[in-house]
C-alpha cells in the first residue's frame, strides 16, 4: 500500500503547534481514505521521527517533542477500537527501547499487540544491552522486541544477541526503528531474526515465529 501521498508535513506542523483539532482532522482524513491501521502508524511514526531528528539537531524544544508524542498517543488509542486483531495469548513477549529514551514507537507496538490479546512485558526505555538481556532471561521471554532511534543504539542489538546466545537462551529477536527503515539489511548485520516497520507487521512476524517459521 502506498502511503507516500499522506500529509506528513501538515500533520507534523499541527503537532508542533499543539493543534489537537487540526491533528485530529488530518488523522481522521487518513483513516477514512485508507481504513488501515498501518496508514495511521506510518503517518504518526513518520512525523515523530522527523520531530525527533529536529530535536536532536537542536531545532525544537523537548516540550514540543513530548506534546507531539502525547497527541499521537491520544489519537492512536482513539482509533484502536476500529481495528480487530485476532486474539492470541502466546508466545511470551518482551519489548524494550535500547539506549534511547524516545518510546512512542514502543508504545504503539504494545498497543497493537495488546489489542490482539498478547501479554506484552514492557521493560522500558533507555536500557543498556546488558539490562535488556538480563530482563529477558529473568522473565523467560520467547520473543524480544527491541526498538531504537539512533544508529549507534541499533548496532548494540548485536551485543544483546551475543549475551543471550552465551547463556543458551533460544530467544527470537525482532528489531524496529528509524535505523532499520533506513537500512533494510541492518537487522541481519546485528544478527536479529527479523525487523518490523510497524506494529501490524510485528504482529504478523510474531505469529510466524511462534509457529516455528522464519521472518
Amino acid at each position: 500500500m502506498d502511503f507516500t501521498t499522506m500529509p506528513m508535513e501538515e500533520f507534523q506542523t499541527a503537532l508542533l503547534q499543539i493543534d489537537r483539532v487540526k491533528a485530529a482532522e488530518i488523522f481522521e482524513s487518513c483513516y477514512l481514505q485508507n481504513k488501515s491501521f498501518e496508514a495511521l502508524e506510518y503517518l504518526t511514526m513518520g512525523a515523530l521521527e522527523k520531530i525527533g531528528t529536529d530535536w536532536e539537531d537542536g531545532q525544537l524544544s523537548l516540550s514540543q517533542v513530548y506534546m507531539s508524542g502525547v497527541i499521537c498517543e491520544e489519537l492512536i488509542e482513539q482509533y484502536m477500537p476500529n481495528f480487530n486483531v485476532t486474539s492470541n495469548k502466546e508466545p511470551r513477549i518482551g519489548i524494550a527501547v535500547l539506549q534511547d529514551h524516545h518510546a512512542l514507537g514502543k508504545r504503539i507496538v504494545c498497543s497493537v499487540l495488546r489489542a490482539g490479546g498478547y501479554d506484552v512485558l514492557d521493560f522500558g526505555q533507555g536500557l543498556s544491552a546488558e539490562e535488556i538481556a538480563e530482563k529477558t532471561m529473568e522473565k523467560k521471554v520467547d520473543i524480544l522486541l527491541i526498538s531504537t532511534l539512533m544508529l549507534a543504539s541499533a548496532l548494540q542489538v548485536k551485543k544483546v544477541v551475543e549475551i543471550l546466545h552465551e547463556k543458551n537462551m533460544p530467544v527470537k529477536i525482532i528489531v524496529g526503528g528509524a535505523p532499520f527503515r533506513l537500512d533494510s539489511s541492518l537487522w541481519q548485520k546485528v544478527n536479529a531474526d527479523a525487523d518490523g516497520k510497524n506494529g501490524t507487521e510485528v504482529s504478523k512476524m510474531i505469529e510466524k515465529l511462534a509457529r516455528g517459521g522464519q521472518s
